[in-house]
């Protein structure tokens, strides 16, 4: 199983995100998985932010675009191959105000391409290209919120991550989050890291099962954020 790891935490070895996905790669891994990791540090190397020369391009039919159109799309095309290639993405980033990181949204800009990673049909339909992969997000949160807590409202990282990826056709991707770490006490923040780890540990299990049986795509766990892989 090929999995492009993506970190996204401006922190290093403080980050709570970046330490959560090394766990779970390596739960996988004591699941005897098979696995190739493709890894971004997208702190470090950021993908370029959407320019007019990079919105003209990319609406531009590739039999029309000039060489200065080409060489602006070339690291966007490369990072959507490295995408469209992997069997399964692992995406790690903490919360900042209420949405992610500038760094990972740039990094959907830059992945989000007409006729590469979705198709737009006659009929206005559109058809995403990552409905074979699967999708782990694994968040950092320093508020709780979950079901029923008073920050609930504000969450707009899980139906943004949800959008974007829904339209690239991940349709059924699995949220981990950890939550609340910044604004709790020690016992609280405790208790959210090791639940984040046993839900990690659970969703291990299931794809280094499912990398055994020679599946991919969707698979059907629960996670205690109601979102299912």
């Amino acid at each position: 199983m090929k999995i492009m790891h993506v970190d996204a935490s401006a922190k290093r070895e403080r980050s709570n995100s970046r330490a959560l996905s090394r766990f779970f790669l390596e739960q996988l891994r004591e699941q005897h998985a098979d696995v190739e990791i493709d890894y971004l540090d997208v702190t470090v190397d950021t993908p370029p932010h959407v320019t007019e020369a990079f919105a003209i391009a990319t609406y531009t039919a590739a039999a029309d675009r000039t060489p200065a159109m080409k060489a602006t799309l070339a690291s966007s095309d490369a990072l959507c191959a490295r995408v469209l290639a992997a069997d399964a993405l692992v995406l790690a980033m903490p919360m900042y105000n209420w949405s992610m990181p500038s760094v990972f949204k740039a990094f959907i800009d830059s992945i989000t391409r007409t006729n590469v990673t979705y198709l737009l049909n006659a009929d206005g339909s559109i058809v995403g290209q990552l409905g074979r992969q699967k999708v782990l997000f694994i968040t950092s949160r320093g508020a709780d919120l979950r079901p029923g807590s008073s920050y609930e409202a504000m969450d707009a990282l899980t139906p943004a991550l949800k959008a974007a990826f829904g339209f690239l056709g991940a349709n059924h991707p699995t949220f981990v989050d950890a939550q609340p770490l910044q604004f709790a006490d020690q016992e609280a923040r405790t208790e959210a890291l090791a639940r984040a780890r046993n839900e990690l540990s659970a969703v291990a299990v299931q794809w280094a099962k499912s990398a055994a049986a020679g599946v991919s795509g969707k698979d059907t766990t629960a996670t205690a954020s109601g979102v299912a892989a």
